[in-house]
């Protein structure tokens, strides 16, 4: 039995009206590799079951405390139910592309069932009419609270549901190990609150000796407040270190309740190219400076672009080990630069600006946020996140993944789309997975901040196609330039030869 932290809680906590705080994953499946050359949806069962154990977040079930006076705790499910977590579905004729965004959509606008453990896998079949794709593929769609697991958390449970060959193992199988927990009393779990919120004022006392300085460095006097232990003086000493709220857009509103999402991929060979005409220039900067060019796009479009630049929630991983789940990530408000049409000068621009955050972040301590909200009750922990989203339009993410081919029973994974969360006031989100050769992008919001997803997808290649092309017609930066070249050759043309003496041209 393991009790959430502040950040996993505040997931939960946060979930209200249309805001379900789940992530995905779309994969899509070539059967030509799997024996046979077909799958089944018994052979996806079969796998999925064969390793499930695996990774014992697939397990986890929420306990609560009662009367909600402490955090709730995982606790392992010794009866998961495989064919009550894995469905199956098929698109209607003709299944198109349009048809399969629309579907995950739906899926996504859905939230899980906190009775069992937090993930959901949906097989779809019938994409019988999407450009490119091999007879008989099928798609899988993947949600798992964010409670759960963060990006990385998130890449290494896909790592550990697929194998690394086509090859399906038919023997016997393995013995396995399963470790399971009995549902604790709630006498058991007020007992263990009462030793919580013990621990909870050493908790308090601590972060108050590591974070005063910090605080106090950037111009503010609340240490003492932190150290009497005044949690509403806290959440403002450290609010008031926030830039301002981001421009008005129409991201800006409470979300519906109906999802919309559209997804497209970037080869990394085009990355690097880009990368190597603009020094300096991260994977991340060009992740962020298309999903500016996408929304500013977009909002130029319908006639509403702000004259200052939107801002973004940019997550940044604090871990090293994905294995164990949960949330170990900080996240830093930047400027995406949507002000500048030119796409290399909003590159360079974006590039300065997240140099600028992760340098003011890193001053303060990038743990901060996540350090305040396993401190926080769980009321103050959300309203100090919320005031964090105040401060930006959208969320741009973007997470490494595996650089080899992925199988399940048998089938190769085509690729593997993030579906994340939209916010109120954040409503639009760009998430990007790197996996075999690709980054593969999605935008995720909602129907009535983008009704044209279609319109959106658009707006993304462009941007994208833009700035490759703007890319592609700099000079190379490791040649010399045009005119030095040019002058030399003169030069060189025009000197004597060794050993011979230059003739005196009459004047």
């Amino acid at each position: 039995m393991q009790q959430l932290s502040g950040t996993d809680n505040v997931m939960l906590f946060a979930e209200r009206r249309n805001i379900f705080n789940h992530v995905g994953a779309l994969m899509v499946y070539d059967v030509t590799t799997a024996p046979g050359g077909k799958v089944r949806f018994r052979d996806v069962l079969r796998h999925f079951d064969e390793r499930l154990h695996l990774h014992p977040l697939f397990r986890r079930r929420l306990v609560s405390v009662p009367f909600g006076i402490d955090r709730p705790y995982w606790v392992a499910d010794p009866n998961l139910d495989v064919e009550y977590h894995i469905r199956h579905i098929a698109l209607p004729k003709p299944g198109d592309w349009r048809q399969l965004m629309i579907q995950v959509a739906r899926l996504h606008s859905r939230p899980l069932d906190r009775e069992h453990p937090l993930w959901e896998a949906y097989v779809i079949e019938g994409l019988d009419n999407i450009p490119k794709l091999p007879p008989g593929a099928f798609a899988i769609f993947l949600k798992i609270h964010h409670a759960v697991v963060d990006g990385m958390a998130a890449v290494h449970l896909m790592r550990e549901l697929h194998s690394s060959t086509p090859e399906v193992d038919g023997g016997m199988p393995s013995p396995r190990t399963i470790i399971a927990d009995r549902d604790p009393t709630n006498f058991e779990l007020l007992a263990r609150s009462i030793d919580s919120a013990a621990a909870q004022a050493a908790r308090i006392a601590r972060l108050s000796a590591t974070i005063g300085a910090r605080v106090i460095a950037a111009g503010r006097k609340q240490w003492p407040d932190i150290a009497r232990g005044d949690l509403a003086r806290v959440v403002g000493s450290v609010t008031s270190l926030l830039p301002a709220a981001a421009p008005e857009t129409r991201f800006s509103s409470p979300v519906s309740p109906h999802r919309v999402m559209e997804a497209f991929g970037m080869p990394l060979s085009r990355i690097r190219r880009i990368r190597n005409k603009v020094p300096g220039a991260t994977l991340n900067d060009i992740f962020v400076a298309v999903a500016s060019g996408a929304v500013r796009k977009y909002l130029d479009g319908n006639g509403e672009l702000p004259e200052t630049s939107l801002s973004a929630l940019m997550p940044i991983s604090l871990r090293s080990d994905a294995s164990a789940g949960g949330n170990e990530v900080a996240g830093v408000p930047v400027r995406v630069r949507s002000d500048l049409a030119d796409p290399i000068e909003r590159l360079l621009a974006v590039h300065e600006e997240t140099v600028a955050s992760k340098v003011q972040a890193e001053r303060m301590g990038l743990d901060l946020l996540k350090n305040l909200l396993d401190v926080l009750p769980p009321y103050a922990a959300s309203g100090l996140f919320m005031r964090v989203v105040k401060t930006v339009n959208m969320t741009v993410s973007n997470v490494r993944g595996p650089d080899d081919a992925m199988y399940l029973a048998g089938a190769k994974a085509m690729c593997l789309y993030p579906v994340s969360i939209p916010a109120d006031g954040a409503g639009l989100n760009f998430t990007g997975v790197s996996y075999n050769g690709v980054m593969w992008v999605s935008m995720v919001s909602c129907r009535s901040m983008v009704p044209d997803p279609g319109v959106f997808l658009a707006c993304m290649q462009q941007a994208w196609e833009e700035l490759l092309a703007a890319a592609d017609a700099r000079p190379d930066p490791s040649s010399p330039p045009q005119s030095k070249r040019r002058r030399g050759k003169a030069a060189r043309a025009g000197a004597p030869r060794r050993g011979h003496k230059a003739q005196r041209r009459p004047a």
